[in-house]
């Protein structure tokens, strides 16, 4: 097994390439993430619990309001801690078939994707001072992917959160080898 940066490893053998990349290390940020979710957990049961005191019904509407903005971000940041610290995605390319899954510990579905069928493979490319490079790199969101394609003109996308030379190489690795499995598959049909 070998390493692209810190987080991404791959096997490759003759007839496929596998990848595996992990979520970022965190080290003492875990421990501030799960103080803010604990506290975002308590500030939440306070206020359902002012919901049952008597209220007038716009104290009650306001409060309910509250709750549903509240639990919209308390699923988010559930989510993303979730993914930071059991996530992983894994990607597979064979002769025919490119394999994405993305798994919380060992649940995720696999979706599979004919390399025929697959154009414009390309980075995401994020300006390195703008406002979705800042946001993407924060501790309490999950990222956005960096390696797009088309598939049947449907944008699928992966690699969360990776640097911007992890995914170059492993782009590079990925296109070399579609290509490589489309020229085979062009000679064996002639």
């Amino acid at each position: 097994m070998k390493w692209i940066g810190e987080r991404i490893s791959f096997l490759d053998k003759k007839d496929s390439i596998s990848f595996v990349i992990y979520p970022p290390k965190l080290g003492r940020k875990k421990g501030l993430l799960i103080t803010w979710f604990l506290l975002w957990l308590l500030i939440g049961g306070y206020v359902t619990s002012q919901m049952f005191k008597d209220y007038n019904d716009q104290e009650k509407l306001a409060l309910f309001i509250f709750m549903i903005f509240w639990l919209y971000f308390a699923i988010r940041v559930l989510r993303t801690m979730l993914y930071l610290f059991f996530g992983r995605e894994y990607i597979k390319l064979d002769k025919n078939v490119l394999r994405i899954k993305r798994s919380i510990g060992s649940y995720g579905n696999t979706k599979q994707y004919f390399i025929e069928n697959i154009t414009k493979f390309s980075l995401i490319a994020m300006k390195e001072n703008s406002f979705q490079k800042v946001y993407d790199d924060s501790l309490w969101v999950r990222g956005s992917n960096r390696i797009q394609f088309e598939f049947f003109q449907k944008r699928i996308s992966f690699g969360r959160k990776l640097e911007e030379k992890d995914s170059k190489m492993m782009f590079q690795i990925l296109t070399k080898r579609i290509e490589k499995y489309l020229n085979v598959k062009k000679k064996e049909s002639v």
